[in-house]
């Protein structure tokens, strides 16, 4: 596809990346990716369907849980079929709105996911903390507006990342290392000074993700030191268990991420494969474990997916 101007406005289009030498395996690479999404949104809308079906699942816990399932639901939505359109009809071509529009949506979709994990944080260490005054802090109308300052916060962070691209020239080469567009792959693409897109793009991270990440940090040590003080042992467990499902949503988030971000900057030598896959683990991984770990953790969520899985095996027969 021809460029509007190679030497000096935005390219018409992208390449997206595919593993060379695997271009056969495309199609069971896509049976894998596919299945994968299956699961995500099966799972991800089970969740959600299962928390407004069940009245001892209407708390905040539950509420932002349903938030970060509505998230992966539409951050692997806005990647996962393009990259199968990819692998099965060989369409590596994405137009240069597409890719901005992409861009922001997996950037801030992520800050918005962040915004959560950090309130749901904030949601064990109240409720371990001050129990008695939970009720009164986390009420529902404040979790509806944790959800709206999520949301605002993912779009005034990471809306400038496009803007910022679209006066810049582009050099002769449009292939991504992705198999979808990110912020830090395309402004690589650029044949101008890129400093003011490294700089905001590095403060967007930190002041969001890397400061998410150090109050998520700060409230689990709150959180220990509480428990500690819990006069035995069995207790100490219980109490601490609660916090295990969390835990381990936050680890399916910020692994990836952190991985995807060491990639990027000291994985220039890397073979395209551990681009591609990292990428791949980074957008789906979170979305398939989220439900998994939440339904396994969950007595009530385990209890109405049994029940719900019962009830087809008998209308099956």
């Amino acid at each position: 596809m021809p460029f509007r101007n190679s030497s000096d406005l935005s390219p018409s289009s992208f390449i997206l990346a595919s593993i060379p030498g695997l271009e056969a395996a495309h199609f069971w690479m896509s049976i894998l990716l596919c299945s994968m999404y299956i699961l995500a949104v099966t799972g991800n809308c089970v969740v959600m369907l299962i928390v407004k079906m069940e009245p001892g699942l209407h708390a905040p816990m539950y509420f932002f849980l349903c938030m970060l399932a509505a998230i992966d639901l539409a951050l692997s939505t806005s990647t996962v079929p393009r990259i199968l359109s990819f692998y099965w009809f060989d369409t590596r071509e994405i137009s240069f709105g597409a890719c901005l529009v992409q861009m922001f949506l997996i950037h801030t979709l992520s800050a918005m996911e962040s915004t959560v994990l950090l309130a749901m944080a904030v949601d064990r260490y109240v409720a371990i903390c001050h129990p008695l005054r939970h009720a009164a802090i986390l009420t529902n109308a404040t979790t509806a507006k944790i959800g709206l300052v999520a949301m605002a916060r993912g779009v005034l962070f990471f809306l400038p990342l496009p803007l910022l691209l679209l006066p810049l020239p582009f050099c002769s080469s449009r292939m991504l290392s992705h198999s979808f567009c990110l912020h830090q792959d395309v402004m690589n693409l650029a044949c101008a000074n890129t400093t003011p897109n490294v700089v905001y793009g590095l403060t967007a991270i930190l002041l969001v993700m890397g400061l998410d990440a150090v109050l998520i940090c700060l409230s689990y040590v709150l959180i220990l030191k509480a428990v500690l003080r819990l006069a035995s042992w069995k207790e100490r467990v219980k109490v601490f268990s609660t916090c295990v499902a969390h835990i381990c949503v936050v680890l399916a988030f910020y692994v990836p991420l952190i991985g995807l971000s060491v990639v990027h900057r000291f994985g220039k030598d890397l073979a395209p494969l551990v681009h591609i896959i990292m990428g791949n683990v980074y957008i789906l991984v979170p979305a398939v474990l989220n439900p998994i770990i939440y339904g396994v953790r969950t007595k009530q969520i385990r209890r109405r997916i049994l029940s719900l899985v019962h009830i087809y095996d008998r209308t099956a027969q």
